[in-house]
């Protein structure tokens, strides 16, 4: 009885001065492997009549999506069954080499544009409200909570960003202070740059600041790292083993950023203030006034506003990092996709919300 594996699975043919590769029987690896020099190295095939194949396993998938990707090939005949094996890599009737790049109307452009947006919209509201249940179900049971991973996340996300924050802000009210302080010495109140330099920071400046900070830095690396564990299949390995990647991994981190962005953001401040206290005794300016204009101007409302904007921001920044590691494709691009969305839809996150603060803080008059 002849072995299979030797038995040719084509033969060459000439039609309509065309040249014709007719395959036959089972295209398995080791029937293909006899034929796959032969087939691979000729220049030209116009068409492969596959209406002879009985069946066909990876190698014979191969050999298809070779003669028709390299060599242009149109192929024919092919049973519905491993036609759908192959459809994941292409259409088998579409020769690429012929088809040109296809253009999108401004209506289609538009519309896809719309559905990706409402798509987005719509997950995000999905994991807001998963989120909301765990963290919920973790402040009737705080065991639940992975204290250990919450402390780490908080050390590496705050402790480690004290000098970036603190290098930041502290330029920042010294910039404020020389920038101010010539106008205002025209009128002869450049004492009220304290005031300035104060309220900016404690109001605005130092919990946008320390959130730009922290969504650069930190949001940005949950976004890495869920990414880059979603590409090596460890969330579904989670998933396998019963355990919910939101309650392992993204409520440690949003946690985290609820606890550190208000320290940062304080220590953030001290050192912006600090930075115009500088400025304004180079300017001749004692500490003591300096000190007491500051306690004159600032009041609790200014101090507490920024401290509860800094919440927000802090969970906002974490969740929003932690949702585009979950929505990572499939390879290393898209680890990096992922990482740039977090910052910048953090950071616009960070102005939307702030501009809803401003408006409700007028309207309360706080």
């Amino acid at each position: 009885m002849p072995d299979i594996s030797t038995t040719p699975i084509f033969k060459l043919e000439q039609k309509d001065g065309r040249d014709w590769v007719i395959l036959t029987g089972r295209l398995d690896a080791g029937r293909v492997a006899a034929a796959w020099e032969a087939l691979t190295q000729r220049k030209t095939v116009a068409i492969v009549d596959a209406s002879g194949v009985e069946s066909a396993d990876g190698a014979g998938l191969a050999l298809l999506w070779l003669m028709r990707k390299q060599k242009g090939a149109e192929i024919q005949g092919l049973r519905p069954e491993i036609e759908a094996l192959l459809r994941p890599f292409g259409s088998l009737e579409q020769n690429p080499k012929a088809a040109g790049p296809e253009r999108e109307s401004l209506v289609v452009g538009i519309g896809r544009s719309g559905a990706v947006f409402f798509q987005d919209l719509r997950e995000q509201v999905e994991f807001v409200g998963e989120l909301a249940c765990h963290l919920t179900a973790c402040l009737f049971r705080p065991k639940l909570v992975r204290w250990a991973d919450v402390w780490s996340i908080a050390q590496s996300a705050g402790v480690n960003a004290l000098l970036v924050a603190g290098v930041v802000s502290f330029l920042t009210g010294m910039i404020m202070a020389f920038q101010s302080a010539v106008p205002l010495r025209q009128f002869g109140v450049d004492i009220f740059v304290v005031n300035l330099v104060a309220l900016a920071l404690l109001r605005e400046l130092g919990p946008i600041l320390t959130a730009v900070v922290f969504a650069g830095r930190s949001g940005s690396a949950f976004a890495a790292e869920i990414g880059t564990m979603k590409v090596n299949e460890e969330l579904n390995a989670l998933t396998t083993m019963g355990l919910d990647p939101v309650r392992f991994l993204v409520v440690p981190r949003v946690l985290a950023g609820f606890f550190v962005t208000p320290i940062l953001t304080i220590y953030a401040n001290f050192l912006g203030i600090a930075g115009g206290f500088l400025v304004m005794m180079s300017m001749g300016f004692p500490f003591a006034t300096l000190w007491n204009q500051l306690l004159g101007a600032i009041a609790i409302p200014d101090l507490t506003a920024g401290l509860l904007k800094s919440f927000f921001f802090g969970v906002l920044v974490a969740g929003i990092g932690c949702l585009r590691g979950l929505q990572t494709g499939k390879g290393a691009e898209a680890v990096g996709a992922s990482t740039t969305s977090a910052v910048v839809s953090g950071i616009f996150l960070i102005v939307l919300v702030d501009a809803i603060f401003a408006v409700v803080f007028y309207v309360l008059k706080w």
